[in-house]
């Protein structure tokens, strides 16, 4: 998939949306990509995460045993993925603010993980994430996502794919460009700021 149709999934899903918004890292945005609302329709998920994994590296995408993705924003993705790669996708959460297997999910030592998220911002959760996996005993291979919202500056300690790139630039709270303070903020992303 081109830039341009992975971008026309988003808007046929009404997924690209315009205004003020306060990321889960915390940091600002005038503009956001839904990745819930792009994924709820299951053809799409599918054609989305069929193209990223078609963008995984051959030394990665030859050496997975398992995805893992992050709730909530990676389960939708983390399953499609699995799918795609025809790998077991389980997910890590944090019901009390720290990354877990939970829900009899279990790696076995050394078995070998992609890590799926929606979106990457900042690289905080995957990295999270991945010292789950490791804690579990996984050895996390790779990391993959349908947007990288990080300019390319993320640094996962991993291999890490994106679908798409987008370069839309993010703010502090309190160094917010005029036009952008002038709207009220929203979050719309499942995590608290």
């Amino acid at each position: 998939m081109t830039d341009d149709e992975i971008l026309d999934e988003f808007r046929a899903a009404g997924a690209l949306l315009e205004g003020h918004f306060i990321l889960s890292s915390g940091l600002r945005s005038p503009r956001y990509l839904q990745c819930a609302r792009v994924l709820m329709d299951p053809a799409r998920a599918e054609r989305l995460a069929r193209a990223l994994a078609a963008k995984l590296p051959d030394e990665v995408r030859g050496t997975i045993d398992a995805v893992v993705s992050p709730a909530m924003g990676g389960v939708i993705i983390g399953h499609e993925m699995g799918r795609a790669l025809g790998k077991t996708a389980m997910f890590v959460e944090r019901p009390d603010g720290q990354f877990d297997l939970r829900r009899g999910f279990r790696l076995e030592p050394g078995e070998r993980v992609l890590l799926v998220e929606d979106v990457v911002t900042t690289g905080l959760s995957s990295r999270e994430a991945i010292a789950a996996v490791e804690a579990a005993g996984g050895k996390v291979v790779g990391a993959a996502a349908l947007v990288d919202r990080s300019g390319g500056k993320a640094d996962l300690g991993v291999p890490f794919t994106a679908l798409i790139r987008i370069d839309v630039p993010t703010y502090a709270a309190n160094d917010l460009p005029p036009d952008l303070a002038a709207i009220p903020a929203v979050k719309p992303g499942s995590r608290a700021a």
